[in-house]
């Protein structure tokens, strides 16, 4: 049962097979008895058997939905109403949201059972799930080796049978890179597509929620419900939604898919290069075709993104003082002190990193070198993009240079950890949606594709994904 998709839950729920109260004990009794993966942080096990009982009892009055009574997980850089949602972070270690996000209110309401709050990187800031003030997730296809990150709790506890989806954030590949190490489906959407209301800022103009699922057809399902115009976030997007489970099975005749020869060249590992060359293989079969396209600024994504990024950072976690919000330290001397000891003992190194490089790059003298140049480079990244989709409907390549390394084989290497986002970070920064899928192993570990779609075209990136996981049966595998 743990490693059946939503759309399997649901139709046994729908069938009478179980309970949602049955079904939630089940996964409880499995977050409980794990020792090995640290995946969560809090687990409301009370809220989730109430929300449980309710779901049963709208199913018995006939007002079940497709989602009604599923156990799933959040991201805890969701705020949860009276839950604490710590952001990974010593900083927030003992913040009680007084409010609910959008994200999660909607799927509350639409009957969803919130396990509980899924361990992070520390301010979503990371790619690993390493700098968590929680101590780091372990990636249950490997125990020694990382789950990616910042959603790394999120995607190990659906890839471990812990939840049957989960909720994540995407700021530079958090989404697509855990869901890639941990054989997962994960969508990072159009920027604006889902709210950021009542998500942690790390940043604002890059910041992504989406869902992390065994399949395609199911991040179809959370996504109907998670998309959508929302006044309370100035920066959603008020554009028509799709039902994105209508179009899943749409023939591939005649695709046009773009393969950038920036995204196959050195440092990709042959293994990850043979399992994307045979995905383009198994489409090709299915009428789709294939042209080699450029993106030439894709180095220089990590530059622009390692500038802006931290940036935004910088600004967003300006209000953690000890004051207004956050840790506060014992005993402060002053106000100085107070300040200054509480950011200090509140925030991780890696955060402490990302503010000192984010307030150099915003600092008098520096604004044009630095962040004004990261803007333009920006913009030049999402031109590429454009040029690209006047000749292709997708683009497709790797999602990860490299499948999962070991814990703390990058930990003394930022530089070495940032590289391994190479291929996701540009489409933040021009705002596109992806999808990573699963499409092979290396040595036992996942392997994971990226599909890169124009704005607002989910529809078609999860249309694919299904099509390729009918033919396909990566997706099906779960750890030993």
């Amino acid at each position: 049962m743990e490693f059946k998709t939503l759309k399997q839950l649901s139709d046994g729920l729908a069938a009478g097979e179980f309970s949602s109260v049955e079904l939630t004990q089940h996964y409880l009794a499995r977050i409980a008895a794990d020792q090995n993966t640290n995946a969560y942080i809090t687990v409301t096990e009370e809220q989730a058997l109430q929300a449980a009982k309710a779901a049963d009892e709208a199913r018995a009055k006939g007002n079940a939905g497709a989602l009604t009574g599923l156990p799933i997980a959040h991201k805890d850089i969701f705020c949860t109403q009276g839950v604490r949602t710590s952001c990974g972070s010593k900083m927030l270690d003992n913040f009680i949201a007084p409010y609910e996000s959008t994200v999660t209110q909607k799927l509350n309401d639409a009957g969803t059972v919130m396990l509980g709050k899924a361990n992070m990187d520390e301010f979503a800031m990371g790619s690993s799930t390493e700098t968590s003030f929680y101590g780091p997730t372990r990636n249950p296809w490997n125990l020694d080796t990382v789950p990616g990150g910042s959603s790394g709790g999120s995607a190990a506890a659906v890839a471990a049978g812990l939840a049957a989806a989960a909720t994540g954030t995407d700021t530079g590949g958090s989404i697509r890179q855990p869901a890639a190490f941990c054989n997962l489906t994960g969508l990072k959407p159009t920027y604006g597509r889902v709210s950021r209301w009542g998500m942690i800022a790390f940043g604002s103009s890059l910041d992504c929620g989406g869902p992390l699922t065994r399949t395609a057809e199911d991040a179809a399902l959370m996504f109907n419900v998670m998309a959508g115009h929302d006044p309370k976030d100035t920066t959603s997007m008020d554009v028509a939604v799709d039902d994105y489970t209508a179009h899943l099975d749409r023939p591939l005749d005649g695709l046009r898919i773009g393969l950038p020869s920036e995204y196959f060249g050195d440092g990709l590992h042959d293994g990850i290069r043979s399992a994307v060359m045979a995905a383009v293989k198994e489409l090709e079969n299915q009428g789709a075709v294939v042209k080699e396209i450029s993106l030439p600024r894709t180095e220089l994504s990590i530059p622009a993104y390692y500038i802006i990024a931290p940036a935004e950072a910088s600004t967003n976690l300006s209000r953690y003082d000890g004051v207004r919000y956050g840790h506060r330290c014992d005993d402060p001397v002053d106000l100085e002190d107070l300040y200054k000891r509480s950011r200090a003992e509140g925030f991780g190194d890696e955060v402490q990193r990302r503010i000192l490089v984010g307030t150099y790059a915003l600092s008098a003298g520096y604004y044009d070198a630095y962040y004004r140049k990261a803007q333009q480079l920006r913009r030049l990244i999402k031109d590429d993009y454009q040029r690209a989709f006047a000749d292709v409907d997708v683009i497709l390549g790797p999602t990860t240079p490299s499948p999962a390394w070991k814990l703390g084989e990058k930990s003394g290497d930022p530089v070495a950890m940032y590289l391994e986002d190479i291929y996701t970070l540009s489409v933040n920064l021009a705002g596109l949606p992806g999808l990573a899928l699963p499409c092979g192993q290396v040595n036992g570990l996942p392997v994971g594709l990226q599909l890169i779609g124009n704005y607002f075209d989910e529809s078609r990136l999860l249309n694919i994904g299904h099509r390729f996981q009918q033919a396909t049966d990566w997706h099906t595998k779960t750890p030993a």
